[in-house]
């Protein structure tokens, strides 16, 4: 999705009262719970800040933990414009308890609320994520997903600016209480206001039965969860990010106080370096997604988060305070400036990581059961948070780590859990090498491809100029596909891993191996009384003069076992590439051409019965034109 018309969706109905609900319940969280840790880690001992400040944090995720489960229940079976009301009116009662428990100083009953303020999250979460699928169309959600994290990360920065500002207010005559204390029962009032617009969005199982065993409920739909892999292990991303989060978030504070020598504006600052990175990380994840779902950004997220919080560790180590802990003093000691950058881009690579396993997780769920999937992500979530706290406990209180060997420890933790997903679900690392290749030696520009059938089977019937031919259309074209290929280039080291991932079918002549050429046909066959998209070059082989070659029987004789709609497509612009036959073999001389414009243009599908070899062929021809 191109960015202006990412940013086109604050106008609208379907997304604006939404984003501005999510958005103040956000703000009012953090207003509150940023204000509670920051006069906590200001008032206290050390060690028992810490043990407050992780307990704080654990008791606000907790209630995901222990509800989560019966609020994805509550959300199928009810219409969620209506839960979302109720939810912020509830969140008003909890507010005006807030304030209450703030003039008390009373940090135990502070504690309470923000525990309550959980079980609102709680309810919220699986509303906040299984409404955007019913309200946006498919080439928005990855869209909507950017705008929304974006959103929850400004949001979590203004609270945390205001909670953190304000609660150094809170002395003599309470000036910063009140000015909280208006706040949270002010936003709480705009949230409900925002909710009354939101439109309706139906029960998808009305007639739902609620379990309200938290444990066995969850076990349930993660076995749901567990039978599409993808989105398993989409949660266990999530859930891993969200870890990160806390342990960097959470410890803050006491890393400004501790380690950098600052005060409450010097955690301010650090906050705002992370969460504005995740906020710029979002909408160019977004930008860069080009309206789908992109994974090949996961791992690039991954890679980012492991590399910059080394190096975020070993520069918060090596860091000498300042005499004085003012902002001033710390901006002009050494050092101080890789600290905020190596936070920012930690945020960034988190926007990147995040975003696309959001949108694959609602994309690819039963919508039946996608509240109760998210729901579960929520489970995880939490409980991953409240190891990040206990990590936090553990290494900071009881084996005496400082907080960045805390930070490295969790750094190479990222890397050894990205290397079990990506192996687990290797189209993560097939969408990076495609999408590394398209934005890195060719300029891809599409042309008709709506024409495409969003769904059923189908025939794709592509000029075949070289060896990334197939990573090409993959990378353009929106649903899935399964390439029909010549087996030798099926078997090429690297592109195999490749096309395996992609369920490719390889295929021989029969004089070759009968057995597989018979197998081939099989599995085509099967492939499309499925419903797949499947694409065949009927050249045959690869191009070796440039021009197009003579089309063979194959795809008359799938036609006619399997009648379906044929899309004539062609790539304009490779001829003469790394991965193309002109002047010898393929990569037999060093990459001359990067950034180059490719084409990938689609005609109008034909039907089975009108499929002749020649005239399939002059419409390959004709899509092609002159540009090679």
């Amino acid at each position: 999705m191109a960015a202006k018309s990412q940013f086109e969706l604050l106008g609208s109905r379907r997304f604006l009262p939404f984003f501005c609900t999510q958005f103040l319940g956000a703000f009012n969280d953090n207003v509150f719970k940023n204000a509670l840790i920051v006069m906590i880690a200001f008032r206290l001992a050390a060690s028992e800040a810490n043990l407050l400040i992780n307990l704080a944090a654990g008791l606000f995720i907790l209630p995901f933990f222990l509800f989560s489960a019966t609020a994805g229940q509550v959300a199928d079976k009810t219409d969620k414009s209506t839960l979302i009301r109720r939810i912020k009116l509830a969140e008003i009662g909890i507010g005006s308890f807030g304030v209450a428990a703030l003039f008390s100083g009373n940090n135990y009953l502070c504690l309470t609320v923000l525990f309550l303020l959980g079980v609102q999250s709680a309810f919220f979460g699986p509303v906040k994520y299984a409404i955007l699928p019913q309200h946006l169309r498919k080439n928005e959600l990855v869209g909507g997903n950017a705008l929304v994290e974006m959103g929850t990360f400004v949001s979590i920065l203004l609270g945390t600016i205001v909670g953190g500002l304000l609660a150094g207010q809170t002395g003599e005559g309470q000036f910063g209480l009140w000015w909280i204390s208006a706040i949270i029962m002010t936003t709480a009032g705009l949230g409900y206001l925002a909710a009354r617009n939101i439109p309706q969005a139906e029960a998808p199982a009305p007639d739902l039965k609620i379990n309200y065993n938290p444990i066995t409920q969850t076990g349930r739909i993660l076995k749901e969860a567990a039978k599409t892999p993808s989105v398993f292990y989409a949660i266990i991303g999530i859930s891993w990010f969200w870890l990160l989060g806390a342990a960097y978030l959470t410890q803050i504070p006491s890393l400004t106080r501790n380690v950098l020598g600052g005060s409450e504006s010097l955690v301010t600052l650090l906050l705002c370096c992370f969460t504005i990175g995740v906020a710029v990380g979002s909408l160019l994840c977004g930008r860069l997604s080009g309206g789908r779902v992109e994974l090949g950004l996961v791992p690039i997220g991954a890679a980012g988060l492991t590399i910059v919080g080394i190096l975020l560790g070993m520069s918060t180590g090596a860091y000498q305070p300042p005499s004085e802990s003012t902002v001033a003093a710390f901006w002009a000691t050494d050092g101080s400036l890789g600290i905020l950058i190596n936070l920012t881009l930690i945020g960034i690579f988190g926007g990147f990581f995040i975003v696309p396993l959001y949108s694959m997780m609602q994309e690819r769920s039963e919508p039946t059961i996608r509240a109760r999937i998210i729901a579960v992500n929520n489970v995880l979530n939490a409980l991953f948070m409240v190891v990040a706290a206990l990590l936090g406990i553990v290494f900071l209180n009881v084996l005496k780590a400082t907080i960045p060997q805390f930070f490295l420890i969790i750094a190479l933790m990222n890397a050894a859990v990205a290397i079990f997903v990506f192996n687990r679900v290797p189209e993560f690392a097939m969408r990076l090498l495609i999408w590394l290749l398209s934005h890195t030696m060719y300029r891809v520009k599409h042309e008709g491809l709506e024409k495409i059938p969003a769904e059923g089977p189908a025939i794709i019937a592509c000029n075949h100029v070289s060896y990334v031919d197939a990573l090409l259309l993959a990378g353009a074209v929106r649903r899935p596909i399964r390439f029909i290929m010549y087996k030798p280039i099926y078997e090429i080291p690297v592109l195999h891993f490749i096309f395996k991932t992609s369920r490719a079918i390889p295929i021989c002549s029969r004089q070759q191996d009968p057995e597989g050429y018979a197998k081939a046909f099989e599995d085509i066959e099967q492939g499309l009384k499925d419903g797949d998209l499947l694409c065949i070059f009927p050249e045959g082989q690869l191009t070796k003069d440039g021009e197009l070659q003579p089309f063979k029987a194959g795809i008359e004789k799938i036609l006619q076992r399997t009648p379906v709609p044929v899309i004539p497509m062609a790539l304009r612009g490779l001829w003469g590439s790394f991965f193309s036959h002109k002047d010898g073999h393929a990569f037999s001389t060093l990459p001359k051409r990067f950034w180059s414009r490719v084409g990938v243009v689609a005609g109008k599908p034909m039907e089975a019965s009108a499929v002749k070899l020649e005239e399939l062929q002059e419409q390959v021809l004709g899509l092609r034109g002159e540009h090679r």
